[in-house]
């Protein structure tokens, strides 16, 4: 049932930005009911923020202000984004069941395990327990403004692409022929991609909430988080940790191994 609206006492002005704001559940509403109609999404304007997200991701939260303004919501109100992102999951995940020499049902379900866990699940927790932290400690004292949650998810959204192209895209022409042995130079070179996906991943979601006019110290979500990275990091190398056979591991045998 859509959520709804009282109506105004008699003789009572109308508001027109309360007329203009819809409810959280309304715009969730709005937002699903969009998302099989393809022919109103704006996947030029989605291709163009994925582009932005991996070699300019400020310009892509400028538009979230102008939604802002425009619209009276800061998340996403078009689901062209996810769709596309859901494209380049199915895409990625089958190359690496691929590399992974994973069977039909292997690929079927390492392509729900990434979608589902890797992306959603770990997204749904991400962005709640930032949202949580954003307007429990980050507000400012004179604001009467919040994180949308949805604006939370968007942004996990945002920074999971880069990460996505560099650990499930770029990273699968190098498995074979170098990051698979046990050479220094194996761990040395997968690590580092891990560190800068990583890396660009808490960029991207500091960047998310720094672009807020009314959260501070934003970079509280940024430098613990990197300080932990880094410090993984610097010890996998000399124990002879590598991220990518673990990860390769996980797949195939919690994943693919039993079909």
């Amino acid at each position: 049932m859509l959520p709804s609206r009282l109506s105004p006492p008699t003789g009572t002005p109308s508001n027109p930005m309360l007329e203009a704001r819809h409810t959280a559940g309304a715009k969730r509403y709005k937002y699903l009911r969009r998302i099989l109609k393809f022919r109103q999404m704006d996947f030029e304007f989605a291709l163009w923020q994925m582009l932005y997200l991996c070699v300019a991701p400020q310009r892509v939260y400028r538009n979230f202000h102008y939604r802002k303004q425009t619209k009276d919501q800061w998340a996403r109100d078009d689901p062209a984004f996810l769709v596309l992102l859901s494209f380049w999951l199915c895409a990625s995940s089958l190359g690496f069941a691929i590399v992974l020499q994973l069977s039909v049902m292997g690929m079927i379900k390492l392509l729900l395990w990434v979608i589902f866990v890797d992306c959603i699940g770990v997204g749904l927790m991400v962005a709640t327990l930032l949202w949580f932290i954003a307007n429990k400690y980050l507000q400012t004292q004179k604001s009467d403004q919040e994180v949308e949650w949805g604006y939370a998810f968007d942004v996990h959204l945002n920074a999971f692409f880069p990460l996505l192209i560099i650990l499930h895209v770029i990273q699968l022409f190098f498995i074979h022929p170098l990051i698979d042995k046990e050479w220094f130079m194996s761990r040395l070179f997968g690590n580092t991609l891990w560190l800068i996906a990583l890396g660009y991943y808490l960029y991207i979601t500091f960047l998310g909430y720094s672009s807020l006019p009314f959260l501070r110290h934003t970079v509280v979500l940024l430098y613990p988080a990197m300080l932990i990275i880094l410090t993984f990091y610097i010890v996998s190398l000399p124990v002879g940790w590598n991220f990518t056979q673990g990860l390769m591991w996980f797949y195939r045998y919690r994943v693919g191994h039993y079909v």
